[in-house]
């Protein structure tokens, strides 16, 4: 693993913190190795992460996709997209740490939580 990107769960989201910190340890986040992520990145899933609702580092920073050389939080309302699109990916390429991040995304849903995840 030369990179990782991590993704966790925010327990209550701050409307006007900005998220600049690196705390996986806080979010009890997951690793996922860069190479997976550039391949949700990539041609065949790249234009579904472009349509993702995203937030980077603050709340009121709307972004698409993920930022993959900063902090991105990911609202409620993107969980289910997120999920269909890395469910997708895992079809493809059957990864464990993919596995992971539906577990991740499946809590998020459950809990109606935000999720956090941490770029390269």
């Amino acid at each position: 693993m030369a990179y990782v990107h991590e993704f966790g769960i925010v327990a209550c989201i701050e409307k006007d913190k900005e998220y600049i910190h690196y705390e996986p340890e806080k979010y009890d986040c997951i690793i996922v190795d860069g190479d997976f992520l550039d391949k949700l990145m990539s041609k065949d899933f790249g234009e579904k992460m472009h349509q993702l609702d995203t937030f980077a580092h603050k709340t009121n920073r709307p972004y698409k996709n993920l930022a993959y050389f900063g902090i991105t939080l990911i609202p409620p309302s993107s969980h289910k997209q997120f999920l269909h699109i890395v469910s997708e990916a895992n079809d493809e390429y059957k990864s464990e740490e993919l596995e992971e991040l539906m577990k991740k995304i499946t809590e998020a849903i459950k809990g109606d939580k935000w999720m956090i995840h941490f770029g390269v």
